[in-house]
């Protein structure tokens, strides 16, 4: 009988640790890797061989900033993820999970509040605690992996009436005791997401004190930061006093400076990174593109140089369409636009390509989506795009990371920061999550004009040692599991 299940032979192995590409061959056997070398010399048999030759074989990439919570549980493939290489996903960013949630007095009214209405309708949040959603996704599991964080606006919106205002003695409590019964049920930490109607009033206090409940389980603190743009260095510095008095570990997400008279600003914001990151645990995520993406809201307006809808519920005919257009047909006030066509999302081009290169080529910056699946509508392609168009369009035609680098970013450094154990580096015993890439033709086809493009050179994708995308498409196969913190 062949000694192993699957071998792959030939292959450049980037093996997610940052070091040098190697030829070797990878031997696999149920969901693990069990061997890395020169196999074929010593006539080792598998099940079934793949000839890697010309190919790079690299860990499995892992999306730290993603809002596929719902994505996960009804579309299976998770296409927009496996299509790219991902093999592991981290949902609940920006301040929005599915759970755990109770809707409280929120019952009545008629589509959730602020972000959270980017995961779907009421009837989405139907999960109660985390355990409810892990149930839900181990009795119907994806192609991929899922790591979840609890959202603080999800858990503002459980406990608190209305959100002007900052959270009581009494809401704090609550919310710290759903947050650590969910750090129980296997929660990776707690994201914010500072810069939305439904959490900007919440003082850095109400933070810290949340935060601090992180500590013991060894779980991240994430943050959609307060501002981006002209008070970006005191978001930062908001953040690394979060980290500091709270003592958890912390990631800030899609870390960018918005709009154009702060273009140059991220000169500052990494520099106050880089003195903070001498005595804490510090990290932040970027995305490759020059454009955001998020609901559609006045103050994004401003330092947008051209606001394009993704998603109207009232008014599908409008998307793809520039909201100035909107505004100019319609012959109504910006403010009224906004009312008739919410819930609404829409992509905001108020980046500098510049800043995102500097940003992208800071020392351990983690590679990640950001991205927002859209059932009706056209989502920012970054959810089809990121990872191949890091690999293909900054490493191979750019220069501005190593493939090997690049490569770190997306598996090595990630497992490492959300202590996803097992995972990220391809070595003898780890998790058999892989991608086998041409590094000559891998990029992006996803546009804005055609955001749901499945990237190219994209081979094969394995999770947890089984096929998931092969041929531009999936294979049916449903292996991901619910991955928790571990010690490495």
């Amino acid at each position: 009988m062949p000694r192993y299940d699957l071998l792959i032979t030939g292959a450049d192995v980037i093996d997610g640790t940052g070091g040098p590409r190697r030829r070797a061959d990878i031997a696999v056997v149920g969901d693990r890797i069990a061997a890395v070398g020169d196999l074929t010399a010593t006539g080792t048999t598998a099940a079934e061989t793949v000839d890697g030759t010309g190919l790079v074989l690299a860990p499995g990439f892992i999306d730290v900033h993603t809002h596929d919570d719902r994505l996960v549980l009804t579309q299976p493939s998770v296409a927009p993820k496996t299509s790219q290489g991902v093999t592991t996903v981290v949902t609940g960013n920006c301040g929005v999970s599915l759970a755990p949630f109770v809707p409280g007095s929120r019952a009545g009214e008629a589509d959730p509040p602020g972000p959270m209405a980017l995961l779907g309708g009421w009837a989405d949040y139907r999960f109660p605690t985390l355990a409810d959603y892990n149930a839900a996704l181990e009795e119907n599991p994806a192609a991929i992996n899922v790591a979840s964080l609890v959202g603080h606006t999800t858990l503002r919106a459980g406990v608190m009436d209305v959100f002007d205002r900052a959270a009581t003695r009494a809401e704090i409590d609550a919310m710290a005791r759903v947050l650590e019964q969910a750090l129980k049920d296997g929660a990776v930490g707690l994201s914010t997401g500072l810069a939305y109607p439904t959490a900007i009033h919440a003082p850095t206090d109400e933070i810290v004190e949340l935060a601090a409940c992180l500590k013991d389980s060894g779980a991240l603190y994430t943050t959609h930061m307060r501002n981006e743009g002209h008070d970006l260095i005191p978001s930062v510095d908001e953040t690394i006093d979060i980290a500091r008095r709270s003592g958890a570990a912390t990631v800030i997400s899609h870390h960018k400076c918005v709009g154009r008279e702060n273009w140059g600003k991220s000169a500052e914001s990494l520099a106050h990174i880089k003195a903070a990151q001498k005595d804490l645990k510090l990290d932040f995520d970027v995305y490759p593109y020059t454009a955001t993406s998020t609901i559609l809201l006045k103050d994004f307006l401003s330092t947008s140089e051209k606001t394009v809808l993704t998603s109207s519920a009232t008014h599908p005919e409008m998307v793809g369409r520039e909201f100035d257009s909107i505004v100019d047909e319609w012959g109504c006030s910006v403010d009224e636009a906004i009312r008739r066509l919410s819930p609404a999302g829409a992509v905001y081009f108020r980046m500098d390509e510049t800043e995102v290169r500097r940003i992208m080529a800071f020392p351990g910056a983690m590679i990640a989506s950001d991205g927002l699946p859209i059932d009706k509508g056209r989502p920012h392609p970054r959810l089809w795009g990121t990872f191949p168009r890091v690999l293909g369009h900054y490493c191979r035609d750019e220069g501005v990371l190593s493939l090997e680098e690049a490569v770190h970013r997306m598996s090595g450094k990630p497992a490492s920061v959300f202590g996803l154990a097992g995972r990220g580096v391809i070595r003898e015993g780890g998790f058999a999550d892989l991608v086998l890439f041409n590094p000559k033709t891998v990029i992006d086809r996803a546009t804005f004009d055609a955001p749901e493009t499945p990237a190219g050179g994209i081979e094969r994708v394995y999770v947890n040692g089984k096929l998931v995308w092969h041929d531009l498409a999936w294979t049916g196969a449903r292996p991901g599991r619910r991955v928790g913190r571990q010690a490495a």
